[in-house]
């Protein structure tokens, strides 16, 4: 195939997944993970773990930069940035959001049993020792216990590499030390465009963890200082649970309702930029710092850390989300699709739950 001809199927892709991508940072890794490593093999379990250690210990959202390491960010982006700005067109002309709640009631299920069937592959590829599964267990039970799930990685990274360390005391090693973000004051915020993009470009060079932080951030930001209502904020964050693609498209959304269209753009721009430029300086480093004993080590106990904190993720998710018949059925059946059906397109699982929970709603 020729580069043009790579280049349209990863556009392709990433485009698909940024159009069918429901359910948060754990449901879309799971499924990139069925895209690029099953089902296209364009590159190994080992290495796409390692991406997501790496992933996990920089600001941003993870799952977008996960996309940038794997292929094209813009292209997964795209889709949610443009159905979020409907949506904020269509509540600044209207001041309401439609009803969708019946249509994603059985997406939540289909999400679950996608992001368990990723869970199995990765933590395979994960669990390398007895030690790691131990460090993965503490992990996902400090998660699950409300320790922040970036305070779980590090530390269960420093926890291997002292292990390792106390294995070869008489060895020497180099040190590394990941470089630390100094936050910058941002000035006092209006409704301008530039003002929008330098709020949005600190959230965005800032932002640890999981995207929905990206809310707590926004209201000591801009609803306490006036510039967004609560309502908004809280309309923002249904927006970006019922769009499909990064959480961060809310920062479409909020963007729309600050200045319009070119509030949306500069808020877009300002949150994503800082993860395209850290996936840029992180990406070649990964097989250098996986050359590395030392690192290697430290990578080990931050991929069996990854692999707990998404299915604490998983748990929480289904606590949630199974409440009823309605939506254990959903799950149990989607979950027999991926294993029975193990190369059928996620998108298939998630139209599937979709259709299925909306279906048992009128029963």
């Amino acid at each position: 195939m020729s580069n043009s001809g790579e280049l349209k199927e990863i556009a392709k892709l990433f485009l698909k997944l940024g159009s069918i991508a429901f359910g948060g940072p754990a449901a879309h890794i799971a499924m990139m993970e069925d895209e690029v490593v099953k089902k296209r093999e364009w590159m190994t379990h080992e290495h796409f773990l390692d991406l997501i250690g790496a992933t996990n210990l920089i600001p941003g959202p993870n799952s977008t930069e996960m996309t940038m390491h794997c292929g094209n960010g813009g292209c997964f982006i795209i889709p949610a940035v443009v159905i979020t700005s409907i949506f904020a067109w269509l509540y600044q002309k209207y001041g309401q959001l439609p009803q969708v709640e019946p249509f994603i009631y059985g997406i939540k299920p289909a999400v679950i049993a996608i992001i368990i069937s990723a869970l199995i592959s990765l933590g395979e590829k994960a669990l390398k020792n007895i030690e790691l599964g131990i460090l993965g267990g503490a992990t996902l039970i400090a998660c699950l216990l409300g320790v922040n799930e970036i305070i779980a990685l590090f530390s269960c990274g420093l926890i291997g590499l002292l292990l390792y360390f106390a294995k070869n005391a008489s060895k020497t090693a180099n040190s590394f030390f990941p470089f630390v973000l100094l936050q910058i004051s941002a000035p006092s915020l209006q409704a301008s465009n530039l003002k929008i993009l330098l709020a949005f470009l600190k959230v965005g060079s800032l932002l640890y963890g999981s995207g929905y932080v990206l809310f707590a951030f926004l209201d000591a930001e801009l609803v306490t200082k006036g510039l967004l209502t609560r309502q908004e904020l809280i309309d923002a964050v249904a927006v970006g649970q019922f769009t499909p693609g990064p959480v961060l498209s809310t920062a479409t959304f909020i963007g729309w309702q600050m200045n319009g269209i070119w509030g949306a753009l500069a808020a877009t721009i300002g949150v994503f930029l800082p993860s395209f430029l850290f996936v840029a300086l992180l990406n070649p480093l990964i097989p250098r710092l996986r050359k590395s004993k030392i690192m290697s080590v430290f990578l080990d106990a931050v991929n069996i850390a990854s692999v707990a904190v998404i299915l604490a993720v998983c748990i929480e998710m289904g606590k949630d989300t199974l409440t009823d018949w309605r939506t254990i059925v959903t799950a149990v059946i989607s979950l027999t699709i991926t294993f029975v059906f193990k190369k059928l397109n996620s998108a298939f699982v998630v139209i599937s739950g979709a259709t299925l929970g909306y279906l048992l709603t009128l029963i």
